[in-house]
């Protein structure tokens, strides 16, 4: 059995405009960071790696979740007078939060955008976008035996369970065990059970 990905409408700027606004970010960044910070600290790759949590929330950032609305809004800046960048139309879309504000959240999604997204309309239900250049097999156990279902790359299912190199998803009726290389939602190492 094949499992199809539904059509898929993102609005989404020019790559010039992502690059020109990269780079302004990356200058913000080295302003606030590694020209010495906030608070005078010169900033530290070992601090960057541990655990935060949000301030909001007191979750932990990053973070998996995924939308819950069939339409979402993503925005420049954290409430409503900042400019929509682009729309998600694509409810269940694996996005990380790696910042928080008041009601809003900050995402990236699998292709490394980032932009800000009001908290009603992210679900902690954890899913999985399948990635890749080719049909990814869910077997019927972890790495071998029967397939049970050939995906397309772009597919969404809801993830079950994490193992060392294979996770657990169910999309459109099936289950199976995919590869952890062809999973965006899910981070290196993570056990989920």
């Amino acid at each position: 059995m094949r499992i199809d990905v539904p059509e898929i409408s993102t609005a989404r700027p020019s790559l010039p405009a992502r690059l020109a606004r990269a780079a302004g970010l990356w200058a913000l960044l080295f302003l606030a960071l590694g020209a010495g910070g906030l608070s005078g600290e010169v900033f530290s790759p070992a601090l960057a790696q541990e655990t935060l949590t949000g301030p909001v929330t007191g979750l932990p950032l990053p973070r998996f979740v995924s939308l819950k609305a069939d339409t979402a809004n993503v925005r420049r800046g954290p409430s409503t007078e900042h400019e929509v960048q682009w729309v998600y139309k694509r409810r269940g879309l694996p996005v990380e939060i790696v910042a928080e504000f008041e009601r809003w959240r900050r995402i990236r999604d699998a292709d490394g955008e980032t932009g800000w997204i009001y908290y009603s309309l992210l679900d902690g239900e954890r899913t999985a976008l399948l990635t890749g250049n080719e049909e990814v097999p869910l077997y019927a156990e972890p790495g071998h035996g029967q397939i049970v279902a050939l995906a397309e790359p772009g597919v969404i299912g809801a993830l079950q369970l994490c193992r060392a190199r294979f996770c657990q998803i169910t999309a459109k009726g099936y289950t199976g065990w995919a590869a952890r290389r062809h999973i965006w939602g899910v981070y290196p190492g993570e056990t989920l059970q």
